[in-house]
């Protein structure tokens, strides 16, 4: 009797320690900035960029009966986020203007206090960009609402829903660099 319980607390023993199929990588940088105001206040702004890369491993012939074999990872699934914390009243950042191309059209995203303003190079007002909860944005025209997002060169993604097609169109506001 107590070699049979001896087996059963081994075996939910290993069962416990299985191992996870996954390789998992976090990553996170953060950056404090700390600027004056003039008024002999300091003001802080800490942006906190987290990164988490899932990579599924699979086994390479897994039914056969070879002892030692093979794993294949698979393409891997990254997540990021980006935090902002700022102190009352800190807005060094509203008013910073970057250049954009889309269709052949210049553009300039303007930073507002609660996301971007697009315009043209004469400053007529073209969309407004709201960052939601999740790190998207949302990209309102006149005549549209669409979802936006940056990718990783740092061109602005819109992708707007067509009734007609029952699809997405997607336009992309192409980063200028100077």
């Amino acid at each position: 009797m107590k070699n049979i319980a001896i087996a059963i607390l081994f075996a939910t023993g290993l069962a416990a320690t299985a191992q996870v199929n996954q390789n998992v990588t976090k990553e996170s940088t953060t950056t404090t900035v700390k600027v004056n105001d003039g008024s002999g206040k300091t003001k802080k702004l800490v942006k906190t960029n987290n990164t988490e890369s899932v990579n599924q491993i699979q086994i390479k012939d897994a039914d056969s009966k070879k002892l030692n074999k093979e794993s294949v990872e698979g393409t891997p699934v990254v997540t990021t986020s980006t935090t902002v914390e700022r102190d009352n009243g800190f807005n060094a950042r509203v008013g910073q203007i970057s250049n954009y191309q889309m269709g052949g059209n210049d553009y300039i995203f303007v930073t507002e206090k609660a996301g971007y303003r697009i315009a043209t190079p004469d400053n007529k007002d073209y969309a407004k960009v709201r960052k939601t909860s999740n790190g998207q944005y949302i990209y309102r025209t006149g005549t549209s609402t669409s979802v936006g997002y940056f990718n990783a060169s740092g061109d602005f993604v819109v992708e707007t829903y067509d009734d007609k097609t029952d699809g997405m169109t997607v336009e992309t506001y192409t980063k200028v660099q100077k």
